[in-house]
């Protein structure tokens, strides 16, 4: 098993041009957890232990050996999306979701935040519409979660 301790950096793609190419599939989540253990799209065992903070982009590639390399690749999870009325809406929106120490992203006039039972809560008591959705997740900000 191979460990990463520190991520490839900025090269130039043709470095790795000629190389196979596999990706690590992760979620949001595990894009800010930087340390575990993960099997790559073609089955290779990797471990991750990035420092702290270390930012997992997706297409970030994190990996290079003489003939092949690793790109993160965000997956599809399940969000709960709301899509305020107005700008007033948004904000107020917003303000509840932060108070509560959740991440939020936005997808056009779309809000996206984790399908956590605490939000359905939330937003059936505010009587706002919310549908689930599996999608990319990339918070706005660092994305912290503070206490959870």
């Amino acid at each position: 098993m191979l460990i990463v301790y520190e991520p490839v950096g900025s090269f130039a793609e043709q470095e790795v041009r000629g190389k196979e190419e596999d990706t690590l599939a992760l979620t949001w989540s595990q894009r800010r957890w930087v340390r575990g253990k993960f099997t790559t799209t073609k089955g290779r065992e990797i471990a991750l232990a990035l420092p702290t903070g270390t930012p997992l982009t997706p297409g970030a590639i994190i990996l290079v050996e003489p003939e092949w390399y690793v790109r993160v690749e965000a997956v599809a999870e399940s969000l709960i999306a709301v899509k305020p009325s107005n700008y007033q809406h948004a904000i107020k929106l917003a303000f509840e979701i932060g108070n509560r120490h959740f991440p939020l992203a936005l997808n056009d006039e779309t809000i996206l935040v984790p399908d956590d039972v605490a939000m359905t809560q939330l937003f059936d008591r505010l009587r706002v519409h919310w549908e689930r959705r599996r999608t990319v997740f990339s918070p706005i900000g660092n994305g912290l979660v503070h206490g959870r």
